[in-house]
C-alpha cells in the first residue's frame, strides 16, 4: 500500500499515549514511510553515555522535559544526516516537537528545504489509562522494544522476545514521575496545538487502546493522502 503524495507527519500525545505503537503499525502499513523518534535517539545517547545523554538523563529522572535547544539540535541533525530534508521525503516524527519554541525552530529548518510538516495528529488517551499502562511497562533498553504486562507481555517473563536479554523498568516509569510529566504535557500542548491549528494541519483521534486508535488514524491519513 502506498501514498499518493509525500506525507510528513507529526504524532502528538502525552507520554505513554502509544505514539511508538502507532508509529510501528504505520511503518508496516506504508513501506515508504520513515520514522524518527526523539525518544529513541535520546535513549541511544543515554546508553552511549554521551554528554547529551548524561544531561538528558538527569532531566528525565526528575520527570522534566529535555530543554528545547538540546532536543531540537538532535532531531534536525538526524534529519539532515538521513537525507530526509527534501520535498519528496515521507516521514513521521514521534515525540518532537513538544513546545512552540521547538515547533518554530523546526518549521524554519523544514521550510528552508521545502519539506514542511503537512499533517499533525494528536493521540487522545485518558490520563487514567496512561498511568495504568506505565505501571505495567517494561523495556528492552538496547533496542527500545516496549512490553506491557497487561496487553503486550513478553513470551518469557522478564526477557526480550528477540534477544532473550533482560527487560528493565525505566526509572521514570512510575505514577509519581508520570503524573508530573502529564501535568507538564498539558501545559505545553495547548499552545503547540494552536500553532498547528493555525496552519490547518491539526487533527485528533481518541481512544483507550492502540487497537481502537489505529483504524481511526489510518482512515484519517488515507482520506487526506489517498493510498492505493
Amino acid at each position: 500500500m502506498s501514498l499518493k503524495r509525500p506525507l510528513r507527519l507529526l504524532l502528538l500525545g502525552a507520554p505513554g499515549s502509544g505514539k511508538g505503537t502507532q508509529t510501528s503499525r504505520l511503518l508496516k502499513r506504508f513501506p515508504q514511510l520513515h520514522s524518527i523518534s526523539s525518544g529513541d535517539m535520546l535513549r541511544q545517547e543515554i546508553k552511549n553515555e554521551s554528554e547529551l545523554g548524561k544531561l538528558a538523563s538527569s532531566y528525565i529522572a526528575q520527570g522534566k522535559l529535555v530543554p528545547d535547544d538540546l532536543i531540537t539540535k538532535l532531531v534536525v541533525t538526524n534529519l539532515l544526516q538521513l537525507g530526509w530534508l527534501k520535498p519528496s521525503a515521507t516521514w513521521l516524527l514521534d515525540g518532537f516537537p513538544r513546545t512552540c519554541t521547538q515547533a518554530e525552530i523546526l518549521d524554519q529548518d523544514l521550510y528552508e528545504h521545502s519539506a514542511p510538516l503537512n499533517m499533525v495528529v494528536e493521540l487522545d488517551v485518558p490520563e487514567s489509562v496512561i498511568l495504568e499502562r506505565i505501571e505495567n511497562r517494561y523495556v528492552h533498553i538496547p533496542s527500545g522494544r516496549v512490553y506491557n504486562l497487561q496487553y503486550n507481555p513478553p513470551k518469557v517473563p522478564g526477557k526480550d522476545d528477540i534477544t532473550g536479554e533482560p527487560l528493565t523498568k525505566r526509572s521514570d516509569d512510575t505514577a509519581e514521575v508520570f503524573s508530573n510529566r502529564l501535568k507538564q504535557y498539558r501545559e505545553t500542548v495547548g499552545p503547540l496545538k494552536e500553532h498547528y491549528q493555525k496552519q490547518g494541519i491539526l487533527s485528533k483521534v481518541s481512544g483507550e487502546t492502540s487497537d481502537i486508535i489505529f483504524p481511526k488514524l489510518l482512515e484519517l491519513i488515507e482520506s487526506k493522502f489517498g493510498s492505493q
